[in-house]
């Protein structure tokens, strides 16, 4: 199974975890990003994601097609966030399963990181002192 969601509301990372898999495999590794504290030497307050919500999903199916393929994963689920999100909260969970470890911990990192890079979505950080448009290499 393959899914892809953008949603303004919270991710319930509990129900993407325990709907990962099949029986088939023997790994189910998930990556969940998480709004920090602090950043640029800053507390943070919140951030606020902004899609280009079309092209975000066909993107991010884009990639998740390319990690299924080269790591042989049975299934993967990419939930990201947009819209105002606060501190603590979940903003992208991945969860990417496959008959051994190995490939669904380089599955996961290969999206996480490919996601960051080629996929617009868009994240300004704020601060108790104001605001900022951040990259998308951290």
């Amino acid at each position: 199974m393959i899914s892809i969601i953008l949603q303004q509301e919270p991710i319930d990372a509990a129900r993407v975890q325990a709907e990962a898999g099949t029986a088939a495999d023997g790994a189910v590794v998930s990556f969940i990003g998480r709004v920090r504290d602090n950043s640029r030497g800053k507390t943070v307050t919140h951030i606020e994601y902004e899609a280009y919500g079309e092209m975000a999903r066909k993107q991010l199916r884009k990639i998740v097609d390319e990690a299924v393929a080269r790591w042989s994963l049975n299934s993967c689920s990419v939930v990201h966030r947009f819209g105002t999100v606060a501190v603590g909260e979940a903003s992208i969970i991945i969860a990417a399963s496959a008959p051994h470890r190995v490939a669904a911990f380089q599955a996961a990192q290969y999206i996480i990181d490919t996601i960051k890079t080629d996929v617009p979505i868009w994240k300004k950080e704020f601060y108790s002192d104001g605001s900022s448009w951040i990259d998308g290499k951290e």
